[in-house]
């Protein structure tokens, strides 16, 4: 009787934290029918859309609450409610992704972002996209972390008058761990397998240390070989914690 009651609390406290208004919303907006009503992207919590104007795609099988945005799995469970959704270009997700709270996410126009699959933000990251931004599978960007392919503001060599480019991609590669307080900027490019420490700043590419590497400084730099976090190990437990079953 006791774990029936305890299941059936712990199914009213996650139908409690979903935002109702905001998913149906979202999905029956942006999705045909067919794909709508299986209500593949859940809100929780506090969120605001400032767009959703913009185009989003989902590969591979749809299936409810595949795509959690402001979703619970950190030691964090209050929110401060400034969770924010802008798109205004594409924002493509290959399969499960997962966000924390009060996540700040922008699409600009004409920008394309993609998620691989089981892909996920930690609570606090800001994403701004204003050209390319591709995350591979199984990478996780840690919280209060900021990815941003553009500096906003144009700068100049003051001796050639040369202006410095004002946007640049980035691409993360697959099995990525990313510390938290990590600044990603425009022209990242990060190897398979690879982590990155806390408070670090990633500007440029990065794939010639090749896999299994540690990066870590400002800006950062090659700290250790043969270095990773144990997948194998760790990705069932993820998958069990993070895949909403309904």
């Amino acid at each position: 009787m006791y774990c029936k009651l305890r299941s059936i609390y712990h199914k009213l406290k996650f139908y409690y934290s979903v935002n109702w208004t905001k998913t149906l919303y979202f999905n029956f907006k942006k999705f045909p029918f067919q794909t709508a009503k299986k209500l593949p992207v859940f809100f929780y919590g506090k969120v605001h859309f400032q767009s959703i104007q913009g185009e989003i795609k989902i590969n591979g099988p749809i299936k409810t609450a595949m795509i959690g945005f402001g979703q619970q799995f950190e030691i964090e469970i209050r929110s401060k409610g400034i969770a924010q959704l802008s798109l205004y270009g594409k924002l493509t997700f290959n399969g499960y992704a997962h966000m924390g709270k009060d996540i700040i996410l922008y699409v600009g126009e004409n920008a394309d972002c993609e998620f691989g699959y089981m892909s996920c933000l930690g609570s606090s990251v800001k994403v701004i996209c204003t050209h390319k931004l591709v995350i591979g599978d199984w990478s996780r960007i840690g919280h209060e972390s900021q990815i941003m392919d553009t500096n906003f503001h144009p700068m100049i060599n003051t001796l050639t008058g040369e202006h410095y480019p004002l946007k640049g991609p980035i691409y993360i590669g697959s099995y990525n761990a990313f510390s938290n307080r990590i600044s990603i900027m425009p022209n990242t490019r990060t190897p398979d397998f690879c982590v990155v420490a806390s408070n670090s700043l990633c500007n440029k590419d990065y794939t010639n240390f090749g896999s299994n590497i540690l990066l870590g400084g400002i800006p950062v730099k090659l700290l250790k070989n043969n270095y990773s976090r144990d997948w194998e190990n760790e990705k069932e437990p993820l998958m069990k914690y993070l895949i909403v079953q309904l």
